[in-house]
């Protein structure tokens, strides 16, 4: 089925588009995300002081924004800062990673990030209507 545009209107002020016709935000500016992807516990590494090492990886993204810094928290502790990689453009995810020094037992780590203003994620979880979905992203497991 093809779909063809039959008008296009132009007008000399605002109006609310569609979408914020249905109660969402006019400037649907992306917010700051960070996740984590994988605890590698079975790619542990050794450190310089011999303790071993567990690579725990994720993505983060703001948009045009870029990201500046992300860091892990474990178990409620400091926050520690990651490794970034250089992303392929200002517009795609950055990758991170952060070798945590190993413990075992039950562990949660949570991450965040931070847009290239220096500006935190937001950390109050929010549902994605109508600004965009906000909150910390945690994972627990047992190690």
């Amino acid at each position: 089925m093809a779909v063809w545009i039959e008008s296009i209107e132009a007008i000399d002020h605002w109006e609310p588009g569609y979408w914020v016709e249905r109660g969402w935000n006019k400037v649907a500016e992306v917010h700051a995300t960070s996740v984590i992807d994988t605890v590698a516990v079975d790619m542990t590494i050794i450190g310089p002081d011999h303790r071993k090492l567990v690579p725990i990886g994720g993505i983060a993204y703001a948009g045009a924004r870029g990201i500046s810094k992300v860091e892990v928290q474990t178990d409620g502790g400091p926050w520690e800062q990651a490794e970034l990689r250089t992303p392929l453009s200002q517009l795609t995810w950055v990758i991170w990673r952060y070798n945590w020094p190993y413990q075992p037992g039950m562990h949660t780590f949570t991450v965040r990030c931070y847009d290239a203003n220096g500006t935190p994620q937001i950390a109050t979880p929010s549902p994605p209507e109508p600004n965009g979905a906000t909150g910390l992203y945690s994972r627990s497991m047992m190690l």
